[in-house]
């Protein structure tokens, strides 16, 4: 019963909170955060300027805040690294979620494989607007090549909450899939990331 996990999101965000504001009570400004940007998961992942447009959130906090989302990142980045990604789908999606799910613009990233499928490298590519982001198939392909990455999956997130593909999401693939193999570079999947939920081309059959 006791334990972090049975702490509520805000509770969580008042012991994160209490260093950067020791000696008062944060427990308004915690619930302040939860009802803005949703729960904890959101609270972490927005954007500076908007955390501090809440009532009491100095820099201090915002700076504490950033400390704990650039953490939880780099655990789920720890459980997909030097593993097989594919033996490890699970963790690697739920890093996937937690460094996209709640971003406000589209952003989108490669992870790139060796020969074991381990991960070489996972780069952001290129971000966007709130509902788009442009992606070059030959410019992802030109970085493939050069960190002799023998597969890559791409990711990218749809900050509307809607994973669904769109028509553009579905042609990029398709064009990405088609110089991939041309080049002797798989493509495992393409994964789009939102808030509640996740699309994999793989697994829809669109690769």
């Amino acid at each position: 019963n006791g334990g972090a996990e049975a702490l509520q999101d805000y509770e969580m965000l008042e012991l994160i909170m209490f260093r950067a504001i020791p000696r008062r009570d944060i427990k308004p400004m915690a619930k302040d955060l939860i009802k803005k940007f949703g729960d904890l998961s959101g609270v972490l992942s927005a954007d500076r300027d908007l955390l501090r447009e809440v009532k009491g959130i100095s820099e201090n906090v915002v700076t504490e805040l950033k400390i704990v989302e650039s953490a939880a990142k780099k655990v789920g980045q720890s459980r997909i690294i030097r593993r097989q990604a594919l033996k490890s789908w699970d963790d690697l999606v739920t890093y996937c979620r937690t460094a996209m799910a709640e971003k406000q613009i589209e952003e989108f990233r490669a992870l790139f494989l060796d020969r074991q499928n381990q991960l070489i490298a996972d780069e952001m590519l290129s971000t966007g607007t709130v509902d788009y982001t442009p992606v070059y198939p030959r410019e992802v392909m030109k970085r493939a090549l050069a960190l002799s990455a023998s597969a890559m999956i791409i990711v990218h997130n749809h900050p509307s909450g809607d994973s669904t593909p769109s028509k553009a999401d579905i042609q990029m693939t398709k064009q990405l899939d088609e110089i991939s193999k041309s080049l002797g570079i798989v493509l495992h999947d393409h994964l789009i990331i939102a808030r509640g939920s996740e699309y994999s081309f793989k697994s829809e059959g669109l690769l």
